[in-house]
């Protein structure tokens, strides 16, 4: 059973920064690894990709995050990480840690095999 845990998340002033980490299985191995946001009301966002499929790596990054977010990993610790910069209060959001070993896309929801119960980044202005 493949489990992915986020954490990191937390309550910062706009501006700011904050490093979420999401300790997964086999990350080496992994086709794709992702973060995705839902705020209230909202619908789950897609924030940042790391995808890895036919030995290629490529990333990929929400219009509202491009620039300030980046979407990294450590085989050696099985982990994926955002790190998110230049916070702002529409980044405020329950953000979810998503990866998928079966060759599929690295671009929706459905194509992301497994998720972590999510952290919440609330950010004030």
């Amino acid at each position: 059973q493949v489990q992915l845990v986020e954490s990191g998340g937390g309550s910062v002033q706009a501006g700011r920064s904050l490093r979420l980490s999401c300790a997964a299985s086999d990350t080496y191995n992994a086709n794709c690894l992702g973060w995705f946001r839902q705020a209230p009301g909202k619908e789950r966002e897609l924030v940042a990709v790391l995808n890895l499929g036919g030995g290629i790596t490529s990333y990929y990054y929400g219009d509202s995050v491009q620039g300030r977010f980046t979407i990294s990993r450590d085989n050696a610790k099985n982990s994926v990480y955002l790190q998110m910069n230049s916070l702002k209060p529409e980044d405020t959001a329950m953000y979810y840690c998503a990866a998928d070993w079966a060759g599929r896309g690295c671009r929706t929801e459905a194509e992301f095999g497994y998720w972590g119960q999510g952290t919440q980044v609330t950010v004030s202005s």
